[in-house]
């Protein structure tokens, strides 16, 4: 059975730093700052039940998951 890869996509206008989802995914979800969420928008598979808990436990229904439709984005370090 081949596994679709996960998407992720928060609304960051919604979110209102409750972290529920860094207590139910910390390996997808994580702090930068005292309010500023990070998040792995394509987390491996495997993560697919913390997710599915992190997007439950969102009390401003933030999280939003998906299937990948086409490829994630390649970072080239390349910040200016």
């Amino acid at each position: 059975m081949i596994t679709q890869p996960l998407r992720l996509v928060v609304d960051l206008n919604r979110c209102q730093s409750y972290g529920q989802c860094v207590y139910a995914a910390p390996t997808v979800f994580r702090f930068h700052g005292e309010e500023s969420l990070e998040y792995d928008y394509a987390p491996d598979a495997g993560a697919r039940r913390e997710v599915e808990r992190a997007a439950v436990a969102c009390p401003v229904q933030a999280i939003t998951l998906g299937g990948a439709t086409e490829p994630a984005p390649v970072a080239n370090g390349d910040d200016r």
